[in-house]
């Protein structure tokens, strides 16, 4: 008897050989240029939800964007308390190893991380039961409060707001890592927010002048 495991090895391999056929083969000089580095222009940050793929929403290659993806697509402020820092590590190997032009916080539709954060459902749960996630999207919180005085915690406007108010809080909070806001202020590095939903397959980009995202036509 096949195993549901087996079966998604089964449809990962499938789709590895089509990448081989049709993605790798005619490319390989391009590939092997890889290997002497790589140098994006643009560090992702966005979730890790299976229907937001950065690469695949911008048509690019591998090379080509840096990528960060977590719950919510959140960035955590600056500090320096002992513990694994992911995104952290992340953003300083972006900034100062590759030197990257921008960052681009992505934020999406339906994103369930945005939800838990809206409704709190998971908070004071036991870590591995979901209590990491409780604690990761507490980041949340202050700008959580807006949201509710302004849509209460249920229904579709109240979670599109809470979307766009962690693209925001993470904007925020990227700027209170030193060396973004001194590349930033420099002219070296620009943060940009923005917003997809996989219903319409629009993208919005964040105007911070009027807190406003617009489609792009």
């Amino acid at each position: 008897m096949t195993s549901p495991s087996s079966t998604e090895l089964d449809r990962l391999i499938a789709g590895y050989q089509r990448f081989r056929d049709t993605g790798w083969t005619p490319k390989r000089e391009r590939w092997a240029a890889l290997n002497d580095g790589q140098k994006p222009g643009t560090m992702v940050i966005a979730c890790s939800d299976s229907r937001v793929d950065p690469s695949q929403i911008f048509d690019v290659d591998p090379g080509q964007i840096f990528v960060v993806r977590n719950v919510a697509a959140m960035v955590p402020p600056f500090e320096t308390s002992p513990g694994h820092h992911g995104v952290s590590a992340a953003l300083e190997f972006a900034v100062q190893v590759l030197e990257v032009e921008q960052i681009l916080v992505m934020g999406h539709g339906f994103c369930g991380g945005c939800r838990v954060a809206l409704t709190q459902e998971l908070h004071g749960s036991e870590p591995g039961e979901g209590g990491f996630i409780a604690d990761w999207i507490g980041m949340l919180d202050e700008v959580r409060m807006e949201v509710v005085s302004q849509h209460g915690t249920h229904g579709h406007a109240a979670e599109r707001a809470m979307e766009l108010a962690g693209v925001r809080a993470s904007l925020a909070n990227l700027r209170t890592f030193p060396c973004v806001r001194r590349k930033e202020r420099e002219g070296e590095l620009t943060l940009r927010g923005a917003f997809f939903a996989i219903s319409d397959g629009i993208l919005h980009i964040l105007d911070e002048a009027t807190g406003e995202f617009s489609p792009v036509i």
